[in-house]
């Protein structure tokens, strides 16, 4: 006779981390509910229901295209032709080859690419740090990681709001920020919890300003919307911070306190006059000046960036740019300012990650953060003592702490320079859709020597792999984080659905995985956990709580916020303050100030491109029914979104014959790909913006189609080269950059 069981999962369909209820009957899903006694449910989030990733939980579950069981290539790379092999098999192979490739080239000989929060993150930098690679690489130097290690540097621990907005309310229930500053993110499409946070917060006063060159529903909603030219960001805030400084706007108290280096930044600023900084941000004189004033004179102040900003080569020193208006309201670390929590009393991600296991030998073999030092092991290692002798944990850059540089390591595994990098595995990521310059990914992946991935699909990476093995997804599998080691809450969630069904499929959690590999490369004494829960029970162990027992008292702790706490211990930087003049970044040998560069492809850098090219191609805003290149084989969210779109400006569409609902042409210097016209006004005539994530698991595996990553990708048409790359961080520009659009001629 059947039973029904009731689990509080963690739903990582995206990255908020819903609670929800799942319930199944013999092993199998019945229905999911939302977990409405959990805190951060229905009274901060929006009806969980409302979400088509958690509607569509069961159909992802159990679509006929899930990987179920590990496979071994059976033909050429590409050519689809798979065997089905047993987990002993697959572990046994692959550490063998794994070693053999080490003995031959050195542990550095092995990279690994990881994903957007899809597993459990601190493992694979484990297996990485204990084989002796500095060489894992993910989305970071593109998302979050340039705010949070601009956070370190600058603040000695980053802010939460970012992740998970929650305006302070006072003993009345008014709510305490004066103003909010959002830069390149629409939460309305994006981040939904954080959207209704900024309404309910509009309706008690809330200021809102928004800085973006698309017309979205958050600029409607804005006091001001700054409507800047692509990639001029910095300048922009930079013009900000001049306003508040010249007419005295600024905090004194806090600044001549807490701050450091307020004379340099001062002088800084002095370039960045409203009157010039119109001619290049295209926003009106009077606009920037309206902006700062509303900004400095309604504290205490929130000042939120995302990927509008990050995705830029001028990235790190707009974020700094970011920090520094949020010091001069003084809005650090009080009621209704920038919050800055610490680390949580667990033993959290980043301390899982035993990076005391890789050499400082290793860490300076890294690739490209010799030169993109910021975010992998050179900023880091300057960054941690500071950062440890106020908070005693280490901080997190999210997914590894200290990743090498994406655009600079293919191009190694391609060259041999600086070494040969002839193995790799992929942890629930799709470089050939979601990395810029598809074609230099493509033919670095073919050249591997040994090629795994770990996955939930065959996406069109995982078909140039040597073998492919089933992950368990967020049903399958426990949960426990802290905000990967940045937020001072922890949260659980139950495994609700088994991971192994005979005959039906069999599939591992990312940690068996890593551990079943380890365990065959004499790393035994670091792998002494069977599964996730028994780890979980060792990271909870600082509060004398299992596993299970957390779970029981509500899987969640979130200790009360304590205010100020710079007062007793001071900012986690070297100088012990806020360092408007970062000498993080002056010991790494970067500009300790923020300074606007001009992007390296437009009709101003570019014009004799711009003739050819003559449209400004912008990428990445978010599409709200998936989560960034997932999703797509889900039917009853691809019914809701199903071709991939460009927007343009209807006067544009006019004069190249362009209607809505035509399939068009987009070229840049580096490829061609078609999607289909929407007309929008909400932007500038010369600008086109194309969805991101685009592939089609409809159509075949095999080459030449690879479930068609080469028709509507837009990575086909980006840049990489590392001279175009941000400079302290290596992010590569998705935000900009030069396209010509015509019409697909039918036939």
């Amino acid at each position: 006779m059947s039973s029904e069981v009731i689990k509080s999962a963690v739903c990582e369909g995206c990255n908020p981390r819903c609670r929800v209820l799942v319930h199944s009957e013999n092993g199998k899903l019945v229905k999911m509910r939302e977990d409405k006694a959990h805190p951060r449910s229905a009274t901060t989030w929006p009806p969980t229901q409302a979400c088509p990733r958690f509607r569509a939980a069961e159909e992802f579950m159990y679509h006929k295209d899930r990987l179920n069981f590990p496979l071994k290539r059976a033909g050429e790379k590409g050519e689809g032709k798979w065997k089905k092999i047993s987990w002993v098999q697959a572990f046994d192979e692959i550490a063998d080859k794994l070693e053999r490739l080490k003995g031959k080239y050195g542990a550095e000989t092995l990279a690994c690419h990881s994903g957007t929060l899809r597993t459990t993150e601190w493992v694979h930098p484990r297996f990485m740090n204990l084989f002796g690679s500095p060489n894992h690489v993910n989305p970071g130097n593109v998302c979050h990681a340039p705010c949070i290690n601009t956070a370190v540097a600058m603040l000695g621990w980053p802010p939460t709001h970012r992740t998970f907005l929650r305006f302070e309310r006072d003993a009345s229930g008014k709510v305490t920020t004066g103003c909010l500053l959002l830069i390149g993110i629409n939460p309305a499409r994006s981040r939904p919890h954080m959207w209704k946070a900024i309404r309910d917060g509009k309706k008690q006063g809330v200021k809102l300003i928004v800085v973006d060159p698309r017309k979205t529903e958050t600029t409607d909603l804005a006091d001001i919307w700054l409507q800047l030219r692509p990639g001029t960001d910095t300048a922009l805030l930079m013009s900000m911070i001049n306003v508040i400084i010249e007419n005295d706007l600024y905090h004194e108290d806090f600044v001549e306190h807490w701050c450091h280096g307020f004379p340099e930044l001062r002088e800084r600023s002095m370039a960045y006059p409203p009157e010039k900084i119109s001619e290049i941000t295209q926003v009106p004189t009077e606009k920037i000046k309206e902006a700062a004033r509303l900004y400095a004179l309604n504290t205490p102040t929130l000042t939120i960036e995302s990927m509008g900003l990050e995705q830029q080569s001028n990235a790190i020193a707009g974020i700094q740019a970011k920090f520094i208006l949020s010091a001069l309201t003084g809005s650090y670390d009080i009621p209704g300012g920038e919050y800055i929590p610490g680390p949580a009393k667990c033993i959290t991600e980043p301390e899982m990650e035993l990076r005391e296991e890789l050499s400082p030998e290793q860490k300076k073999n890294q690739i490209g953060t010799d030169r993109f030092r910021l975010i992998g092991w050179p900023g880091r290692d300057a960054m941690l003592p500071h950062v440890i002798k106020t908070w005693g944990k280490p901080f997190s850059a999210q997914r590894a702490s200290a990743p090498a540089h994406h655009p600079t390591l293919y191009r190694a595994i391609l060259t041999g320079d600086p070494y040969p990098v002839r193995a790799m595995m992929g942890i629930a990521s799709n470089p050939m859709v979601t990395q810029p310059n598809v074609k230099l990914i493509y033919k670095a992946l073919k050249s591997l020597d040994l090629y795994v991935v770990q996955d939930y699909w065959m996406t069109p990476s995982a078909a140039l792999a040597d073998y492919v093995l089933p992950v368990t997804s967020w049903l399958e599998r426990p949960y426990l984080g802290a905000g990967l080691g940045s937020h001072d809450s922890i949260l659980g969630g139950e495994k609700a659905l088994p991971s192994t069904i005979p005959g039906e499929y069999d599939r591992k959690t990312d940690y068996e995985i890593l551990r079943g590999l380890g365990l065959r490369l004499g790393q035994e004494r670091y792998w002494p956990w069977e599964d996730l829960e028994q780890v979980f029970d060792y990271m909870l162990s600082p509060l004398n709580l299992t596993f299970n027992e957390f779970m029981i008292a509500g899987g969640y702790e979130s200790p009360p916020r304590q205010f100020r706490k710079y007062e007793k211990m001071g900012f986690g930087t070297p100088t012990g303050k806020v360092e408007l003049f970062s000498t993080i970044l002056e010991q790494l040998g970067y500009d300790p100030l923020p300074t606007y560069e001009e992007p390296h492809e437009n009709p101003v850098s570019k014009p004799e491109l711009a003739r050819e090219y003559p449209l400004m191609l912008c990428t990445g805003g978010r599409i709200s029914e998936f989560f960034h290149s997932e999703q797509r084989q889900i039917d009853s969210i691809r019914r809701m979104h199903p071709d991939p779109l460009v927007q343009i400006h209807p006067e544009t569409a006019n004069t190249l014959d362009i209607q809505e609902g035509n399939w068009v042409w987009i070229e840049s210097p580096r490829g061609r790909i078609r999607q289909k016209a929407t007309l929008f006004a909400g932007m500038d005539p010369k600008m086109v913006h194309c969805e991101h994530g685009w592939w089609f698991p409809e159509l075949p595996e095999e080459e030449p189609w690879l479930h068609g990553v080469w028709e509507s990708n837009i990575n086909v048409l980006t840049d990489d080269d590392p001279d175009v790359c941000d400079k302290m961080g290596g992010g590569w520009p998705l935000k900009w950059g030069l396209c010509r659009v015509y019409r697909v001629k039918e036939y």
